[in-house]
C-alpha cells in the first residue's frame, strides 16, 4: 500500500511509511521556499549524502477555474422501470438517484471533455495556447491509447502541450490533480487542465437493477495554476490503493474460448488471438459500501492533520458521487453538517471520474462555493483506489 503526503505545513513536517522510501517535504521558514526530496526512512535529521540532491521548488498551485458538461438525453427512474424490475421508489431510497445522463446519438466522451476544459479555460481566463499540461482521468476513453490528445487537438492547443490519459474511474480526478500540482511545483509549469470524464454507460450490463441504477455519463474540468507559495491553495493530501479489492469492483477483458491443441509443426493453434473485449461492470455494492464508509473518513481526517486543521475549519465536504447514502455516511462519521455537504448525485448518479469536477462546478457557479472557501475532498472506487485533498477555491 502506497501513501502520498501533502507539501506544505506551517513547520517542518517528517512522515515515514512502510515503504523503503517517502516523500518528505518541509518548508523552510526563513527562505520561504519549499524543499522537497526523496530521502531514505530512518533518523529525523539526514545528512545530503544520504539522498539525491534536493530540488527547490518555490512555486504553489491554485484552482481557477472549472467546468462541465452532461449528455442531453436524461434517463429518470421511471424509464429505467420499463426496462428492468425497479421502481423510483427502490432506486431513490438506496442510493438517492433519480436522473441520469447518458450519451447518444452524435455525442462522444471527448466532446463532453472538450466542452467542460473549454468552460474552465473561459472562467480562468486562460487561452488555449497557454496550457502546459492536459490530464484527461478517464477510464472509459474512445480510444485505446487514451482520449487526452484528441482533447488537446480539439482545443487549438499549438504549442503541443502534453496531453496523456489517467485511469483510475471514480478516483481518478483526484489523481489528476495532484499529479497536476507535482508539475506545477516541481516542474515549473503554469497552467495545467485536469479533466475528469467517462461514459460508464457503455460498460453496463442494462438488465443488472444492482448496478445500471448507479451510473450516468459526465466530464468535468478544472484548471490548476501556479501562484506564488504564499497563495498555494492545496494545502495537504493522502492517496492509496488495495488490489485486493479489485475482487469488488471490475470490468475484466472477457475469456473467449481458443483451440489450444498442438499443430503438426508443434505450433500451438488459436494463434493469432481473438480480439479482446471487456466484460459489464462487476460489483459487489454491499463491499464497496462498506469499504467507502470505513477508509474515506481515514483519509480525509489524514490530510487535515497534515494540513493542520480539523474538520470544523473546512467550509465544504466534496466526495465522489457515487451514492447518497455513502455521502451521508461519511458525512456523520466526520460530524460535517448536511448544509456543508456538497451533492449532485440525485441528477446525475455516478458519473466516475466526471463526478468531483462536476459537482464542484455546479457549486461554483450557483454562489454555493465562495472564493477563499475551503474544501475537503475524496475519491474513492476501482482499483481499489481512494484519496483526499486539501484545497481552497480560488
Amino acid at each position: 500500500m502506497a501513501n502520498a503526503f501533502g507539501f506544505l505545513t506551517p513547520t517542518i513536517m517528517r512522515i515515514s511509511s512502510s515503504n523503503p522510501s517517502a516523500y518528505c517535504c518541509y518548508h523552510d521558514v526563513i527562505s520561504k521556499r519549499i524543499n522537497c526530496s526523496l530521502t531514505s526512512q530512518g533518523p529525523e535529521t539526514s545528512s545530503p549524502s544520504q539522498s539525491p540532491v534536493p530540488r527547490l521548488v518555490t512555486k504553489g498551485c491554485k484552482l481557477v477555474g472549472c467546468g462541465s458538461a452532461v449528455p442531453h438525453l436524461q434517463i429518470s427512474n421511471d424509464d429505467l422501470a420499463k426496462i428492468v424490475d425497479t421502481s423510483d421508489e427502490w432506486i431513490s431510497a438506496r442510493t438517492g438517484i433519480r436522473n441520469r445522463r447518458i450519451l447518444a446519438g452524435n455525442e462522444s466522451l471527448t466532446g463532453l471533455a472538450v466542452e467542460a476544459a473549454q468552460k474552465a479555460l473561459e472562467m480562468a481566463d486562460v487561452k488555449p495556447d497557454d496550457v502546459d499540461l492536459i490530464l484527461m482521468c478517464s477510464s472509459t476513453a474512445e480510444d485505446l491509447f487514451g482520449g487526452a490528445p484528441q482533447v488537446q487537438k480539439a482545443l487549438g492547443c499549438k504549442g503541443n502541450p502534453l496531453a496523456y490519459d489517467i485511469k483510475a474511474a471514480c478516483s481518478g480526478f483526484l489523481l489528476g490533480l495532484i499529479s497536476a500540482s507535482c508539475y506545477i511545483r516541481g516542474g515549473g509549469y503554469k497552467n495545467v487542465l485536469v479533466i475528469g470524464a467517462d461514459a460508464i454507460s457503455r460498460y453496463i450490463d442494462w438488465t443488472d437493477r444492482g448496478s445500471c441504477i448507479l451510473f450516468g455519463d459526465a466530464a468535468g474540468a478544472v484548471l490548476l495554476q501556479a501562484c506564488d507559495s504564499e497563495e498555494d491553495g492545496l494545502f495537504a493530501f493522502d492517496l492509496h490503493s488495495d488490489g485486493d479489492g479489485n475482487r469488488h469492483l471490475n470490468a475484466v477483458i472477457k475469456e473467449k474460448e481458443t483451440n489450444h491443441e498442438p499443430g503438426t509443426n508443434g505450433s500451438v493453434l488459436g494463434f493469432p488471438p481473438n480480439r479482446s473485449s471487456f466484460t459489464s461492470i462487476k460489483m459487489n455494492g454491499i463491499e464497496v459500501f462498506r469499504f467507502a464508509v470505513s477508509v474515506v473518513p481515514q483519509t480525509i481526517e489524514a490530510s487535515l492533520a497534515k494540513a493542520g486543521l480539523n474538520s470544523s475549519d473546512i467550509d465544504w465536504l466534496l466526495l465522489h458521487q457515487a451514492n447518497q447514502r455513502i455521502i451521508d455516511g461519511i458525512a456523520t462519521k466526520l460530524e460535517v453538517p448536511k448544509d456543508r455537504v456538497i451533492s449532485n448525485v440525485a441528477n446525475y448518479g455516478n458519473t466516475s471520474a466526471a463526478s468531483i469536477p462536476l459537482a464542484l462546478d455546479e457549486a461554483v457557479r450557483s454562489g454555493k462555493v465562495k472564493q477563499g472557501q475551503t474544501i475537503a475532498a475524496a475519491g474513492f472506487g476501482a482499483g481499489l483506489t481512494w484519496g483526499s485533498a486539501i484545497l481552497r477555491w480560488g
